[in-house]
């Protein structure tokens, strides 16, 4: 007998009901295992700063959680159509969970195209939350529905919710002296605050914050918490909601230790910050803002009391040039920035790599080519990293896999840079970036020590017995240069993108040289220390999924799902992808077959079959979307089975 692969609905991470029970109330109260809710509406609904809300309580509450924020790369697309809707998935259990979840349980519709662009994800007997107020004939004709859909039987496999959502908001805002527009934009505080009785999620949290967001607008702050309380009432005392759930906190899931919800370009930041601080260097930050990296040079410039010192470059090349020039003063230096950006960068890249000075290079992936996708995700920037400069230009690649992983990641690719004296790319993408999870925050003592050690003087006897300073005479161990900082008495060298000799760092157009100097600088990345690739496999399996990157997530769901129906499948996954795990090889060696998904076109298989003449095999998508744990372990199991 064959195992299949079962339907979302059978699912053992999909959501379970269980016993139902009775609360002192009136009301029934069941528990549920985990949840997928989906926040829809216009770009200027509030569904991101409703779904952080709900993602922010549910964090203090101890669920585990992770989200999937998804909106236009419009400013403000034009309301009420198909391209402008904004949406916010967030999935919390009472356990362990890698992803933001393949199917909703609970879709929270604005309007009729946030409802049209998202109820064909959703599985039958879903809950849907329609503001009733919203679906005029205008506006329903926008996006193509000739009739209502509410009234059409067409959604009469899910469980409809009809609220007046705007009507109610305005009703519970008229004591405020607002116009009807300004009371209207809470209609998503009464929406949060419907689903957060729903769910019993905490309320002080959300209030707090409201108050702090416009503490120079009171009467805003009151209005919104108003709105807030009015969805909670609302959730209590309304016929139409029956029953609320209780997902009880993940417990089980987590480490002892204080966490709190983080997003990966937030973690990246405090990685940056925490790298500065354990090297004992100033951090600086070279940037030109560019979706989706555009937060990291929000956060760090918040943190001036950390040394850390940012600036908005005209472009993205004067961006990485200052940023360069502060790596030779003695700085953890960073640039930031996304795909395009890495493109017009890779000339000052190549200068790094020549001048062998630290710098860290955050690509925060994106569709592409050219302006692509800015708001979606993509991992199609690999052999960009990799190749992507003139001449023989070998930078190492860190690959982060989660949104908490960022913060480790972060100081690892420092870590290279400060110990071998190089340029390093670290490729998150849009999915971490904006997707958040809890994240343990590490006690002083866990993080690595990267102190670094400056050249203080001559290094190199010359045969007169004369002593002298050689900027490019090399650790034996690393094959790194010294790091001399400009100023110092003795230590004056010469920098510039011309060939460097050997030893002294003179000009030189001697062939000998050149080659000994690419060589060298070849052997310094191959010989990079990297920990050897860790594989999941407890069954002796004859297939290996390899991933890299934001992969991590989907891909160990679809095993999961995979084992509990009875296959047998390995699992491995990159963080380094230059150099490669040196163990690699060997683990490749081991089994049948190799599957490597990526969201590219197959950027890490081609360069697996070109090392180690293994035939991996590729799965693809490349639709701006992370995948479905559904469709890898669909994808996973044919590839057993072939």
């Amino acid at each position: 007998m064959t195992s299949q692969v079962s339907s979302p609905a059978e699912q053992a991470d999909e959501a379970v009901v269980g016993e139902q029970r009775k609360p002192a109330g009136t009301k029934d109260v069941r528990r549920l295992d985990r949840v997928i809710i989906r926040f829809a509406g216009d770009s200027g609904d509030g569904m991101q700063l409703t779904g952080d809300r709900f993602t922010s309580e549910t964090a203090s509450f101890g669920n585990d959680l992770s989200t999937l924020p998804n909106f236009p790369a419009e400013i403000r697309a034009p309301a009420g159509t198909l391209p402008g809707v904004s949406s916010f998935q967030l999935h919390f259990a009472d356990h362990d969970i890698l992803t933001p979840g393949d199917a909703p349980n609970v879709l929270v519709a604005m309007n009729p195209a946030a409802l049209k662009a998202n109820v064909g994800d959703l599985p039958r007997g879903a809950e849907i939350i329609v503001n009733t107020d919203e679906f005029t004939k205008r506006a329903m004709q926008k996006v193509g529905y000739d009739v209502s859909p509410l009234e059409d039987g067409s959604l009469d496999g899910y469980s409809l919710h009809p609220v007046p959502l705007t009507t109610l908001t305005v009703e519970a805002l008229k004591e405020f002296d607002l116009t009807r527009k300004e009371a209207e934009r809470s209609k998503n505080m009464f929406a949060l605050g419907l689903l957060s009785w729903m769910y019993h999620r905490p309320t002080e949290g959300t209030e707090k914050f409201l108050k702090s967001k416009f503490a120079k607008k009171p009467d805003i702050a009151a209005a919104n918490i108003t709105a807030f309380r009015a969805g909670w009432n609302f959730g209590e005392t309304t016929e139409d909601f029956a029953v609320s759930y209780e997902i009880a906190p993940a417990t089980a899931a987590f480490p002892v230790g204080t966490y709190r919800n983080i997003s990966g370009n937030l973690a990246l930041s405090y990685g940056l910050i925490a790298a500065s601080r354990q090297a004992d260097l100033p951090l600086f930050l070279g940037s030109y803002p560019i979706t989706p990296a555009s937060d990291i040079l929000h956060e760090l410039s918040r943190h001036k009391n950390f040394g850390v010192r940012t600036f908005q470059a005209e472009d993205e090349i004067a961006g990485i040039g200052a940023a360069l020039g502060a790596a030779f003063g003695g700085s953890l230096a960073v640039t930031t920035t996304s795909g395009p950006g890495v493109a017009l960068k890779s000339e000052t890249i190549g200068l790094a790599v020549s001048l062998e000075l630290p710098l860290l290079i955050v690509d925060i992936q994106r569709g592409g080519p050219s302006t692509g996708l800015p708001t979606k995700t993509e991992q199609a920037d690999l052999l960009q990293a990799m190749y992507g400069r003139n001449g023989e230009a070998p930078v190492p690649i860190v690959a982060p896999c989660t949104p908490a992983d960022c913060f480790d990641s972060a100081l690892e690719a420092a870590r290279i840079a400060l110990t071998y004296r190089t340029p390093v790319m670290l490729l998150s993408d849009g999915y971490l970036a904006n997707g958040s999870e809890p994240w343990r925050i590490p006690e002083l003592d866990e993080l690595p020590d990267l102190t670094v050690q400056f050249a203080q003087g001559p290094n190199h006897t010359l045969q007169d017995g004369s002593e002298v300073f050689w900027p490019y005479k090399r650790d034996p161990l690393t094959l790194a240069r010294p790091w001399a900082i400009p100023g110092t008495p003795g230590l004056e060298h010469r920098i510039g993108g011309i060939e460097k000799e050997d030893g002294t760092g003179n000009i030189s157009y001697a062939p000998a040289n050149h080659d000994f100097m690419v060589r060298t600088r070849q052997a310094k990345i191959d010989g990079i220390e990297v920990p050897d690739l860790e594989v999941d496999d407890p069954h002796e399996a004859k297939t290996l999924v390899l991933g890299w990157g934001s992969t991590y997530g989907p891909i160990t769901a679809a095993v999961r799902r995979l084992r509990n129906a009875g296959e047998s499948i390995a699992q491995a996954h990159l963080r380094h992808l230059n150099p490669f795990p040196r163990n690699l090889g060997v683990v490749l060696g081991r089994y049948e077959k190799v599957v490597i998904p990526e969201m590219n076109l197959g950027q890490l298989a081609t360069l697996v079959r070109a090392k180690y003449l293994v035939d991996a095999h590729s799965y693809n998508q490349v639709n701006g979307m992370p995948f479905k744990a559904e469709q890898l372990a669909k994808a996973l199991k044919e590839a057993i089975d072939g």
